[in-house]
């Protein structure tokens, strides 16, 4: 071969690398080669292919000792030069092209192409969200332009994957045949080190416009759940920028410059890109999987777990290589723990309705503040059906449920054969509210006001269940009327509780006597008759004007059904009697009501204040 002094391509070769010898050169540390005249950048590149044949030719006669050392070590010299200067080209082209992102854009371009519904219960409606066509005018939501030569590239999109174009197609060339000649010479960690620095930078400056936090798994858990609830909501709008658009792009990114230059290269440099800031992304989930469970966080554990379901062929599509297998199992790993977190939150919300403690009773017997929470629970649980349909696979044998066990509830399964176990689980809810409420109504000294406060609840019950098509078609039928009857009885219980009394006062029994009478009654049993029921009433206007039942239809019903009871017995009493009473000494003191005083009082009951 022909050695460095007598191969005239080395030499001039070699002057054009000397030229651009920063440690050297006053035009070499104040240009860059590819910022100037395409002409120069393509002449350095054949400059640097020159002196890798001649390195190359260099190694393979120097295998039959035919090279002088010191031509050795002068070819050597060049090429580091060479590949010292690519390295600041590389790097400045990267810096040059890579510009801040426009989030607002980012997020209406996650949301408008995701492949699913966005995530129910978001407590705040997505103000960002835009059509397509409003997004895609916008710079870095081009489509991607490809280089000849990265036309090889295997990633393909899916539907909601949407890549914006990080470089124009002219850099990415530039950056490709640097990298192709700094791998060829060796130099495959510095070209990775380089490109993952100055991407890593800005894919972190992204992160931050995103909202997303650096906090450790136990920063995360310190947070008051408050300030959580918050948080999940922006990270699962930023997560699905960040698979679905971020790393995707980046991938793409790298396999544009990558691809062509050898095997795994592109994914080596986008694992050093993004392996940090995904790991930052899902160590938050991760530690929302694992936190303290309570009942109030179920409903954004099933949105972050619906989120996460939903990217999770994203998440696989983007980091499909074995290097990026720990992301692909962390994932799934929190998916299947957020699983496990809202079982057993909605096991523990059961048992926290049967054994909710309080024994003070509600004022007036109005609707128990746990019946109010419980049943606007189950409403929200009954608009995660799908979700909670799939996590609850455990269906409850069929029989009784805690048979035998006086504190607890039995319930019967054979009726309900072919419901699904959330059905189930939100039928049993329903039993073990009724079984408290019931235990809480013996508190009432008043019988008849227990009774008015078993009604006014389940009827808050049977209301609300009649309010969620998607909670009255889980329960069914079946467990609605039973409901509905279980209310009417309470009802039924009330009036025999209250009213029996009253009305027994206007019976004839014990008013007839024999003798020289003429009327046949006796005046002093009917005049205290009277009296009794003048007493009792007015009592019972006392004490249930102050009782309380919200619902006004149930309030009228109830005042009408009374109405139809007292009424006719208290005119056909007054009909019978009036005159033996009139004929004697102070009428007024014994007629104190007439028929329409009673209908006019009977409006007082159940407003929850005392009448006038």
């Amino acid at each position: 071969m022909e050695t460095p002094e007598n191969n005239s391509g080395y030499e001039s070769a070699e002057k054009i690398i000397l030229r651009w010898d920063s440690t050297a050169s006053e035009e070499g540390r104040e240009r860059m080669i590819f910022g100037t005249d395409r002409q120069e950048a393509d002449v350095y590149l054949q400059a640097v292919d020159e002196i890798q044949r001649t390195l190359s030719s260099a190694s393979i006669s120097d295998c039959s000792h035919n090279v002088d050392a010191d031509d050795q070590s002068k070819v050597n010299t060049t090429i580091q030069i060479a590949m010292a200067r690519l390295e600041d080209e590389f790097r400045n082209i990267l810096i040059i092209h890579t510009s801040a992102l426009e989030i607002d854009s980012l997020f209406d371009s996650s949301t408008s192409f995701s492949s699913s519904t966005p995530t129910h219960h978001e407590l705040e409606d997505d103000e960002d969200c835009i059509s397509d066509d409003s997004g895609s005018s916008r710079n870095n939501l081009l489509q991607l332009h490809h280089c000849e030569s990265s036309d090889s590239s295997t990633y393909r999109t899916s539907s909601s994957i949407r890549e914006v174009d990080l470089m124009p197609a002219e850099a990415i060339c530039d950056l490709q045949a640097i990298a192709m000649r700094m791998i060829a010479a060796g130099y495959l960690r510095e070209c990775i080190q380089v490109y993952g620095s100055v991407r890593k930078s800005s894919v972190d400056s992204s992160f931050r416009k995103l909202g997303i936090e650096k906090l450790s798994i136990g920063d995360v858990q310190r947070l008051e759940w408050e300030a959580l609830e918050g948080k999940i909501r922006r990270w699962i709008r930023a997560a699905r920028v960040c698979v679905r658009i971020l790393f995707a792009s980046e991938k793409k990114l790298c396999e544009q410059i990558f691809d062509c230059v050898g095997t795994d290269i592109d994914d080596a440099c986008f694992i050093e890109t993004v392996k940090g800031p995904a790991i930052q992304l899902f160590n938050f989930a991760e530690a929302i999987s694992i936190s303290r469970r309570s009942p109030e966080k179920l409903f954004k554990i099933l949105d972050l777990h619906d989120a996460l379901m939903e990217l999770l062929p994203d998440i696989e599509a983007v980091f499909d290589s074995k290097s990026s297998d720990s992301i692909r199992v962390q994932a799934a790993e929190i998916l299947s723990r957020l699983a496990e977190a809202a079982r057993g939150i909605l096991s523990e919300f059961e048992n926290a309705v049967l054994r909710e403690p309080s024994r003070v009773p509600v004022p007036g017997g109005t609707i128990h503040p746990l019946t109010r929470y419980v049943m606007n629970y189950i409403s929200l649980i009954s608009d995660y059906k799908q979700t909670l349909i799939d996590l609850i696979m455990s269906k409850p044998s069929t029989g009784s449920r805690y048979s035998g066990d006086p504190s607890t509830p039995d319930m019967e399964f054979t009726e309900l054969e072919g419901k699904t176990p959330l059905a189930l689980h939100l039928i049993w809810i329903i039993v073990v509210l009724q079984f408290n409420l019931d235990g809480k109504s013996k508190h009432y000294r008043d019988v008849s006001l227990a009774h008015l406060f078993m009604m006014n609840n389940v009827h808050y019950i049977v209301q609300k269940v009649k309010g969620s098509p998607e909670l009255r078609e889980m329960t069914g039928d079946n467990c609605l009327r039973k409901l509905t009857g279980k209310f009417r009885q309470a009802a039924t219980s009330y009036q025999r509780a209250t009213w029996v009394s009253v009305l027994y006062c206007l019976r004839d029994e014990g008013l007839h006597v024999s003798g020289s009478f003429s009327s046949g009654v006796s005046k002093t049993v009917l005049r205290e008759r009277f009296k009794t029921f003048n007493a009792m009433f007015e009592e019972v206007h006392r004490t249930q004007s102050m009782w309380l039942i919200p619902d006004g239809q149930l309030r009228e019903e109830l005042r009408i059904s009374i109405s139809e009871k007292l009424l006719p017995a208290y005119r056909s009493f007054l009909g019978r009697f009036r005159s033996h009473i009139e004929s004697g000494k102070h009428p007024e003191n014994y007629i104190k009501y007439s028929a329409e005083d009673l209908e006019t009082a009977v409006l007082d009951f159940f407003e929850g204040y005392p009448a006038s």
